[in-house]
């Protein structure tokens, strides 16, 4: 018999998709309601941009960035310091047989989205990019 893959390219399986989903919402609701037990947590707003679970599901990386941006290095530790109680209640509200380990990384995607904006203001990509219309309008 076959084996089955069930990778569905870069972005994962579909379970690992759905999976990844629900931990990003509980995650989210425990920021929101203040269901971490820990002072430094509950004084922030934290945003959860994405859950990435690894293929074989034992890992969960959560990218988050505080409100603002600001003292996201102390945001990142003390996700860090509950993790093992966030990992608790994200296993409760899952339901699955074993819960991924919990790790915790900044997002950068507005950092890299300002980037893009940046390079494409360029006064020289501007011009390129006019080249390239200028090129296809004669074709």
């Amino acid at each position: 018999m076959a084996k089955r893959s069930h990778s569905g390219g870069p972005s994962g399986s579909h379970r690992t998709l759905r999976v990844g989903e629900a931990i990003r919402r509980r995650l989210s609701e425990l920021l929101t309601r203040g269901e971490i037990h820990d002072p430094a947590l509950t004084a922030m707003s934290i945003t959860v941009g994405e859950v990435r679970v690894s293929p074989d599901l034992r890992v969960a990386t959560a990218f988050i960035l505080p409100l603002g941006g600001k003292d996201a290095e102390e945001a990142l530790l003390a996700l860090r310091r509950n993790k093992g109680e966030i990992r608790h209640h994200v296993g409760k509200a899952l339901g699955i047989k074993h819960t991924p380990e919990m790790r915790f990384a900044l997002d950068d995607t507005f950092d890299r989205m300002d980037a893009t904006r940046a390079m494409f203001a360029d006064e020289r990509v501007q011009r390129d990019l006019a080249k390239d219309d200028d090129s296809d309008e004669d074709a």
